[in-house]
């Protein structure tokens, strides 16, 4: 080789290297990553949904983290104090309000505006409303649930009826023909309340469909002792006083044990139930059912589920939209639905997932047509754990209602005292 030929080599495989070298840092400069966290089994499942998230999105890395729910809450809280948090996250609905007080979430109303996959009639209205705060949007409902009427359809046939009960009257009236069927070795109740294993969802559903009221104010009072929650309170602890409901946990130390046995009949629960039940106690499947909650003044339930956010901190926000649209699109739902039996938030996933052809689930959608948030505040889970702890008082007689409404309203207004400051210094959004 001559000196004119190696120089040309030496020339040419430069150039080549330089764009092999400008080609690395183009590739690295270009691809972009985002942290997203998740809680509970839906970590374990998002991943074998983001490999078709990558084919349409092939400069965004996705890197998950999967957080036990009894973990979840403690956590966020520290990664926002050290400044830490992912760039998208899971929350339950109830919790957006806490994180949106101290200005932790994104408002996504922009974002929405622009976007061809979401849109708010594409949801439950009850539940998108748990995602707004003031006049601004911070979350996208991703999967939902709510409260419906679980109950026997054989034991209630032996009582005499045919169907389950539609209004208050005739849920009081079936539980007392139920309990008329006990015998000494099997007592039989009409119906299992969870508050006694702490949950506080039925008191608050009744509430509301009573048209009764939690808090007042602007949220900085607590209104338990207005006449329409105090009779929707009466309502609750009378099928305790006259022996319709469970009161003693002793006799239910397995909930689905206990409605297989016919120790209670009727229960105010979730969809995370439907295949609890199926599986747990598959000797009554064909034996209970459904149905939206009876009728008082309205038929109100509880909005659940979880939301997708992201927080202010993020360095790559459109990248995470991304991420959020491809999980709200209707395909994707029906997917992560079928991984998961997470209910999908975009009513469209429904029908693509035949969910309906399931008999056991026609009552979620209905009920789902139905739904109220809770008070959006981030006192909320303070005020519930009050709600709980003093009508178990009430339900064993410990004090009566009218002391248990004002020690209860006492307790809430203490709870709810930063609040009534904040909104003073027009410091967060009411």
């Amino acid at each position: 080789m001559n000196k004119f030929e190696l120089k040309n080599f030496w020339f040419y495989h430069s150039v080549i290297f330089g764009l092999l070298i400008l080609s690395c840092q183009t590739h690295q400069q270009l691809q972009i990553e985002i942290e997203f966290w998740t809680m509970g089994a839906e970590g374990q499942h998002i991943e074998k949904l983001l490999p078709e998230f990558k084919k349409s999105h092939p400069q965004i890395d996705v890197k998950v983290q999967s957080i036990p729910w009894s973990a979840a809450h403690e956590k966020l809280l520290t990664a926002f104090a050290g400044q830490s948090t992912p760039d998208v996250c899971q929350l339950g609905n109830t919790w957006i309000p806490e994180f949106q007080v101290v200005d932790a979430l994104l408002p996504l109303d922009t974002l929405i505006n622009k976007s061809s996959v979401i849109s708010s009639n594409k949801y439950f209205k009850g539940i998108w409303d748990t995602n707004i705060i003031g006049e601004k949007t911070y979350g996208v409902p991703w999967y939902v649930d709510t409260r419906v009427l679980f109950y026997r359809t054989d034991i209630l046939d032996l009582a005499g009826f045919s169907q389950p009960p539609t209004t208050w009257d005739e849920w009081f009236e079936i539980s007392k023909k139920i309990r008329l069927l006990s015998t000494a070795e099997q007592p039989k109740y009409g119906v299992f309340f969870s508050t006694i294993h702490d949950d506080w969802a039925v008191p608050v559903i009744l509430i509301r469909q009573n048209n009764g009221i939690l808090l007042k104010d602007n949220n900085c009072y607590a209104a338990f002792d207005h006449p329409a929650t105090i009779e929707a309170l009466e309502y609750y602890l009378s099928f305790f006083s006259k022996d319709l409901a469970v009161k003693k946990m002793t006799e239910v130390s397995n909930l689905y044990q206990a409605f297989a046995d016919g120790v209670f009949s009727m229960l105010i629960t979730g969809p995370w139930n439907v295949n609890e039940f199926k599986k747990r106690v598959p000797h009554i499947n064909g034996k209970w059912s459904t149905a939206v909650l009876p009728y008082k003044k309205n038929y109100t339930s509880t909005a659940g589920g979880s939301s997708l956010i992201i927080f202010n901190n993020s360095k790559q926000p459109e990248a995470a939209w991304k991420l959020i649209e491809f999980l709200s699109k209707d395909s994707t739902q029906m997917k992560f639905f079928q991984l998961t039996r997470d209910l999908p938030a975009v009513k469209a996933a429904w029908e693509l997932a035949k969910i309906n052809n399931d008999t056991l689930m026609t009552a979620f959608y209905q009920q789902l047509e139905n739904v109220e948030p809770t008070p959006k505040i981030a006192e909320w889970e303070q005020v519930a754990v009050k709600i709980q702890e003093h009508l178990e008082r009430a339900i064993y007689k410990e004090l009566p209602i009218e002391t248990i409404v004002q020690r209860l309203n006492q307790d809430i207004d203490k709870i709810l005292e930063k609040r009534r400051w904040l909104l003073s210094k027009d410091l967060i959004s009411n």
